[in-house]
């Protein structure tokens, strides 16, 4: 198994500032093994913490990951509490760890829907973590791009009618101001796992020049090796921009 990027892939290699992760097949991945499908996001939760390390070794600067969907109210409730439970063990657990490597964490999502107590912990994650200054692992929570989108239309909107802003002034940047990614460069690099070919609502503005990269290693079986093999994919491909 590749642990590190060797010397001359750390040379050669084209690093992605911002790398987006759709973490899917945690279900599937589960029913593979004959476990409850709490099992399948708590292994994912355990694959998050490799990744995010393999990401801050690699020299990323932003990684992104979709970890719980606006959809995903729609699953038994059972399932969801058992997930926000986990959310909340996540924030607990790794905030020392996440310290004592530098990564600086940020919620993207709205939070109202959030249980009190699975809120409450995240919330004491970013506040533990706001000075850290090496890799920002963002956990896309209750998080929707097109909700994305309305929440910093409407914001915007509110501006103008203030007087804050001049219609004329809003262009690209202006928006991306008002978006949950504010202040972070769009993503590079979005990596699906699981198999599947579509992006999920997620952060649609965003990665509207972004390489995608999809393997059908469900979540909890991606490791650093395959986290590597996504980067090198990366760096060998040319990056026109409508050039």
């Amino acid at each position: 198994m590749i642990q590190t990027l060797d010397r001359s892939a750390r040379e050669s290699a084209t690093t992605p500032q911002h790398v987006a992760i759709i973490m899917d097949g945690n279900r599937r991945w589960a029913t593979q093994h004959a476990l409850p499908a709490i099992e399948g996001h708590r292994r994912g939760a355990e694959v998050l913490r490799e990744i995010a390390a393999a990401a801050a070794d690699a020299g990323v600067g932003y990684l992104t990951v979709f970890a719980f969907s606006e959809e995903n109210w729609q699953r038994e409730s059972s399932e969801v509490g058992a997930l926000m439970e986990l959310v909340r063990s996540f924030a607990r657990a790794q905030a020392r760890d996440l310290c004592a490597q530098d990564v600086r964490v940020r919620l993207l999502g709205r939070r109202g829907r959030l249980p009190a107590v699975t809120a409450a912990a995240l919330d004491e994650l970013e506040r533990g973590t706001a000075r850290c200054r090496g890799l920002q692992l963002n956990l896309a929570i209750d998080y929707g791009a097109r909700t994305e989108l309305c929440d910093a239309v409407k914001a915007l909107a509110a501006d103008v009618a203030s007087g804050a802003l001049s219609a004329a002034a809003v262009d690209e940047r202006v928006l991306s101001r008002y978006l949950y990614t504010a202040g972070m460069p769009d993503p590079d690099l979005v990596i699906r796992t699981g198999g599947e070919l579509r992006v999920s609502n997620f952060l649609l503005y965003q990665i509207a020049y972004a390489e995608l990269w999809s393997t059908k290693t469900c979540w909890p079986d991606f490791d650093r090796a395959a986290f590597y093999a996504a980067l090198q994919a990366f760096s060998s491909r040319q990056r026109r921009f409508g050039r």
